[in-house]
């Protein structure tokens, strides 16, 4: 008590708040100054806006979607005919998604994997001269991902293990082989996954997913 009356606390406890203060003022000049850098850095971005106004989101929609766990509807670059290929025998695994096996992504097909088919199948069909045209002028496809988790969810999947244990593709991704475009069909929640892993007698531990 008397070193509270004395004031000597009372003049370090001032020189503290004062010091938290220029440290705090310090990171937010270091902060605005990071913020900008990306901006500028963003400035010959193809998707390069003025109105980015964070480092993650281009506009304030695409933050208050991820935020509620809003997804977006994928909008692909051509409308892949998936029931096609089903019909024809091609196993998902084979020449698409053949990552799949191997590691927690299945990979997407790029324009040189169709092009080992329909360089000579197919070339009549209006969608395979589109692609055809692209590889000639050396672009790729730029799918757009339909399934995947959130940073927030700190979810770490691995296709590879389903894969072994024999999951069929179309408990995760729907029906998918009678569609045409992907759509997400499933909503790969926590309660749907560790349903599954009770049913399947698999892990369920925490550390399956979140590591």
């Amino acid at each position: 008590m008397s070193f509270c009356r004395s004031g000597v606390l009372a003049r370090f406890g001032t020189t503290v708040v004062c010091a938290a203060l220029v440290v705090a003022c310090a990171a937010c000049g270091l902060m605005v100054s990071g913020c900008s850098a990306f901006r500028d850095s963003r400035a010959d971005s193809p998707n390069a806006s003025p109105d980015v106004f964070t480092t993650s989101h281009e506009t304030l929609g695409q933050a208050v979607n991820e935020f509620f766990g809003v997804k977006s509807k994928p909008r692909q670059p051509i409308e892949f005919p998936h029931k096609t290929h089903i019909a024809q025998d091609i196993k998902c695994t084979e020449y698409c998604h053949e990552a799949v096996t191997k590691g927690p992504r299945a990979g997407l097909p790029s324009l040189n994997t169709c092009m080992i088919c329909h360089s000579a199948i197919a070339t009549d069909k209006p969608r395979i001269q589109q692609i055809t045209a692209m590889s000639d002028k050396g672009i790729d496809i730029q799918w757009q991902r339909v399934y995947g988790f959130t940073q927030q969810a700190h979810v770490h999947f691995n296709h590879a293990p389903h894969i072994r244990a024999s999951v069929d593709c179309s408990t995760c991704h729907g029906d998918v082989g009678s569609g045409t475009v992907a759509t997400r069909n499933v909503n790969l929640n926590m309660g749907f996954c560790v349903t599954c892993h009770r049913q399947k007698n698999a892990p369920n531990e925490c550390i399956t997913c979140h590591f």
